[in-house]
């Protein structure tokens, strides 16, 4: 995510933030608390009444950049973004089946748990 107006960047993937992490974006938009996404800068979401407020460095909470949308607008991004994930996982599945035929609904199955998409049973 990126506030075009100050240019501040938020989350960029990092060893403690990747793909697999989408679904802590829900618990802040369900108001269950607020999430944290790696360090170095220790980036943080949480739901204000019907704002999401992004802190880029919440060690530096007066001085950090921060970024605010609407709890409307996040819910269509996240949405965006688990549909990107999804469309992956289907491209993935298609490579498999053409390159792995032998192992392609184990690896697409591993690939959906990596990425929290398995099917709950």
């Amino acid at each position: 995510m990126t506030d075009d107006a100050t240019d501040t960047v938020f989350v960029e993937p990092g060893c403690c933030n990747g793909l697999e992490t989408w679904r802590d974006w829900l618990e802040v938009l369900n108001g269950t608390g607020c999430s944290y996404f790696g360090h170095d800068p220790s980036s943080m979401a949480e739901r204000l009444g019907d704002k999401v407020r992004l802190t880029l460095d919440a060690h530096e909470t007066d001085s950090s950049p921060v970024i605010e949308l609407s709890v409307d607008q996040m819910r269509r991004l996240v949405a965006g973004a688990q549909q990107d994930v999804q469309d992956f996982l289907g491209l993935a599945g298609f490579w498999a089946e053409q390159h792995l035929s032998a192992h392609a609904a184990a690896v697409t199955a591993a690939l959906a748990r990596a990425l929290d998409l398995a099917p709950t049973p």
